[in-house]
């Protein structure tokens, strides 16, 4: 952990960031839960969404509810979710800033309620801006330690007070053709968005980052620095793939922050990979956290940098430091062994497991995303102490190691192959050597039968003329 890195401008930040927090499935009909906040934060995650949508009364109180709106998912209400934050703020006061992205889609008077309860509960910990951090620089994770910075639509002088973060990913022409073919859903959607269009003063007031759409990025550079931009993949994808659009990107990455979120089409919570948004030096890369799969390993092994702060500086090359990337190099690796390997899942009953590990180099060169696959033999029925007779190495050509990533993963080998454990390592933090190796369940975490989970490679780094 560098703590001296901590008074580096938020900007300059990768930042650890869920989508749709409240799900702990699919985005259709799973249930929302106050515990999804709460395992977020503990796991270091610090950007929580909330879309926030007109519910009950209680006499004359609206009760504001969260949940996925349009959809079959649960409720869960706006004052729940604020105390749960509230609770971990008391345990946890020299966290470093969490970051609440406030979808609105209330009418004034729920607004107002939502206004008063943050006010109320957070107190002191509610970071509200003022003139001179609203037109001077972006702040410090340090200047905000412990306290909740807020994102949402804001009044401005141009009554431009939309927050354009609709959550929906514009290149998804499919997606937009599949819902305009439900009549009654987009009568309700725009009756909807003509009605809430207005924001609440006493919300606006503590509103710091406000969402605006994307013209070009030189124009968006110049802005005040709390303007920031919210992408779905797709459009990062596309703003990647010609050199100048991401240059300049990048550039306004520099000063600026930007959002980017999962496909609508990723209607079962899956990941999109963050290597591109990464790259480009986007600040909130937004993962579904409720789904286990090779993109939130990779999220996790990037936040497991800086102690597990949630917060991570991104290279030189990135936020404009140095003018060029770090040297290519090439990665020769071993797997050698294992040890103390459980069945997947941490399951007690059942045959031993054959186990085999999958390697992959996760790389991004001009916008173009690369993988490199490599797996070892099996070995069958030895989950203690396996051994892999590994005689060649594993060559990885990193062509960016600023931001690629090498992921571990053991799996069992059977008729369908079973996820046991993985690792998820920055090539940044790769050492030369014999190296053991932690691996962590589909949570992330080393508990129970995956507390001495681990490999032991071999690693060797080739550089310049030796590469």
């Amino acid at each position: 952990f560098d703590e001296t890195s901590m008074n580096r401008p938020f900007s300059e930040f990768w930042i650890h960031s869920s989508h749709n927090t409240y799900l702990s499935g699919n985005q259709l009909t799973s249930m929302s839960s106050v515990e999804m906040y709460m395992a977020a934060l503990y796991r270091g995650c610090r950007y929580l969404e909330l879309d926030c949508w007109d519910g009950e009364r209680d006499g004359d109180k609206p009760i504001p509810d969260i949940y996925h709106g349009h959809t079959m998912t649960s409720k869960i209400t706006f004052h729940d979710v604020i105390q749960a934050i509230k609770l971990f703020l008391n345990e946890n006061p020299n966290c470093y800033p969490l970051v609440l992205s406030l979808e609105n889609h209330c009418s004034i008077p729920f607004q107002e309620t939502m206004a008063s309860d943050m006010i109320t509960i957070f107190g002191d910990s509610l970071f509200v801006p003022n003139e001179e951090t609203l037109h001077g620089s972006i702040p410090s994770p340090a200047d905000l330690r412990g306290k909740v910075v807020l994102k949402g639509g804001r009044i401005t002088e141009s009554n431009d007070s939309n927050d354009t973060d609709n959550d929906s990913d514009s290149d998804d022409s499919e997606v937009e053709d599949k819902f305009s073919a439900n009549e009654s859903f987009d009568e309700k959607t725009s009756s909807d968005d003509r009605t809430r269009k207005e924001i609440s003063p006493e919300l606006s007031r503590i509103i710091y980052l406000q969402s605006m759409s994307v013209k070009n990025f030189e124009e968006s550079a110049s802005h005040p620095s709390f303007h920031m931009h919210s992408l779905g993949e797709s459009e990062v994808r596309k703003y990647c793939r010609k050199k100048d659009q991401r240059d300049s990107w990048i550039a306004y990455n520099q000063t600026h922050i930007t959002r980017t979120y999962p496909s609508a089409w990723r209607v079962k919570s899956g990941n999109y990979s963050p290597m591109s948004a990464w790259s480009a030096g986007c600040q909130l890369v937004a993962i579904n956290l409720q789904t286990s799969d090779y993109a939130k390993r990779l999220n996790d092994g990037r936040f497991r940098e800086n102690g597990g702060c949630g917060y991570v500086l991104k290279p030189p090359s990135i936020n404009g430091a140095v003018n060029s990337p770090s040297q290519l190099f090439v990665i020769h690796l071993k797997v050698l062994a294992g040890y103390c390997l459980p069945k997947p899942r941490g399951e007690k009953r059942g045959e031993c497991i054959n186990p085999y590990v999958h390697v992959c180099l996760y790389d991004v060169d001009g916008g173009r995303e690369i993988e490199i696959n490599r797996q070892t033999d099996t070995v069958n029925n030895n989950g203690f102490n396996p051994i892999w007779n590994q005689m060649d190495d594993f060559k990885f050509k990193v062509q960016n190691p600023d931001v690629a990533m090498l992921q571990l993963s053991v799996w069992d080998k059977g008729v369908t192959d079973d996820f046991i454990a993985s690792s998820s390592i920055p090539v940044s933090c790769i050492r030369e050597g014999y190296r053991g190796v932690k691996l962590f369940d589909e949570n992330h975490t080393r508990s129970g039968p995956f507390e001495c989970a681990s490999l032991l490679i071999d690693v060797k780094i080739k550089r310049g003329k030796e590469a």
